[in-house]
């Protein structure tokens, strides 16, 4: 397995992280957090860079790159700005990738060059508020028409919905013996007649927020049907697992510069006459914290590659996300320890990342489920 990147991704790495640093940094971060305000200006420079596009085929406008790549983008974005870097995430996969493998060619046509240029946004509606762990026992119903469908129901934790332009949305559409059968992935417009959102109050990701959707009576033409009526499961599973991707490499990335800011203040804060970094027991933290990372970016991109492959299984998938989000809550919170007072002020952002990596073990499935995934590979 060669892990290693070509020139131009190399290269690619550097221009998002130059990026970053020169127009997005530090003071601008902390201000749309401490405002909760999307980091809109950001998100379109990156569209403007055809960044938004990377995974999209070159024939609908998009970059036609492979995972490798994608990894490359968000974790870059999530060392600049994890926020900014789970609204790109959202457009790659929710947009891009589930248009691109299961869309109509039409809909390509329709959707794709404007996702690759930034001019619309997804997001995506699976949790309900009786159906989280256990997803296929959805119950939003999503009544055919003839024309279409009408959907009624409730979804929870619908994160990005403020700057998206469309939901993808599932649905039933009819009961069969196994929960996993009559479900229908649907395109909605946010600003739908019916569709109703309220924000709810999180302990972190303020600037992009999650809601409460309700779903009165929408109706949504039949051409906005993702992938087959009653035979979405297929879609929802690899939109998990291609999430999974997307997930963990941006936090990898946070995870980084919650590391880079915890070494730049061991080294710089003194006590008992020598910075506090060549004490053992800080110099022990920072030394696996960086062990956790090394090994969240070798998961990363070892499924990353397996994915480009065709050879990724839900194993990967899970064991990736496991690891990625349990090691950057342990490495914010190691971090917070090493910075002691100063990390529990808002002045410094470790604590945001301690607020947000909370988040990476329960959305997108929990640790305890990616943990029943792994089992059942077992034979357990």
């Amino acid at each position: 397995m060669d892990l290693e990147f070509t020139d131009e991704q190399e290269m690619f790495r550097r221009s998002v992280r130059e990026l970053f640093a020169r127009e997005f940094g530090r003071d601008y971060v902390r201000g749309c957090d401490r405002d909760k305000r999307p980091p809109t200006e950001a998100f379109q420079a990156l569209g403007a860079l055809g960044y938004l596009g990377i995974n999209i085929p070159q024939d609908y406008g998009g970059g036609g790159a492979g995972a490798v790549d994608v990894a490359i983008l968000l974790e870059e974005s999530g060392r600049g700005f994890l926020d900014l870097a789970l609204w790109v995430f959202r457009v790659v996969s929710h947009g891009g990738h589930a248009v691109s493998a299961h869309g109509t060619p039409e809909q390509r046509e329709r959707y794709l060059p404007k996702i690759a240029g930034g001019e619309l946004s997804v997001c995506f509606a699976l949790t309900e508020p009786e159906s989280g762990s256990d997803a296929a026992a959805l119950k939003t119903a999503a009544k055919p028409t003839g024309a279409g469908y009408e959907v009624t129901g409730q979804k929870i934790f619908c994160s990005g919905f403020k700057v998206s332009d469309f939901v993808l949305t599932a649905t039933r559409t009819s009961t069969r013996e196994r929960k996993h059968q009559g479900i229908t992935n649907l395109f909605i417009p946010t600003g739908s007649p019916g569709l109703t959102a309220t924000p709810l109050e999180t302990l972190g990701h303020w600037p992009l927020g999650t809601t409460l959707l309700h779903f009165d009576q929408v109706e949504v033409p039949e051409d906005n049907r993702i992938g087959p009526q009653d035979g979405g499961w297929p879609l929802l599973t690899d939109m998990l697992e291609y999430e999974r991707l997307c997930l963990s490499a941006a936090r990898t990335g946070a995870a980084q510069a919650a590391l880079d800011d915890t070494l730049d203040y061991v080294k710089q804060r003194h006590q008992f006459g020598q910075p506090i970094g060549k004490f053992q027991a800080i110099s022990h933290k920072l030394a696996d914290m960086q062990v956790m990372v090394d090994i969240s970016r070798m998961l990363v991109y070892r499924y990353a590659h397996r994915l480009d492959k065709g050879v990724a299984t839900a194993r990967d998938a899970a064991t990736l996300k496991l690891y990625a989000a349990e090691s950057y809550k342990a490495v914010s919170d190691l971090g917070l320890q090493a910075l002691g007072g100063y990390g529990y002020t808002m002045e410094y952002d470790l604590q945001r990342h301690f607020r947000e990596s909370r988040l990476g073990t329960i959305g997108g499935g929990t640790s305890e489920i990616q943990r029943n995934i792994i089992a059942k590979t077992m034979g357990l």
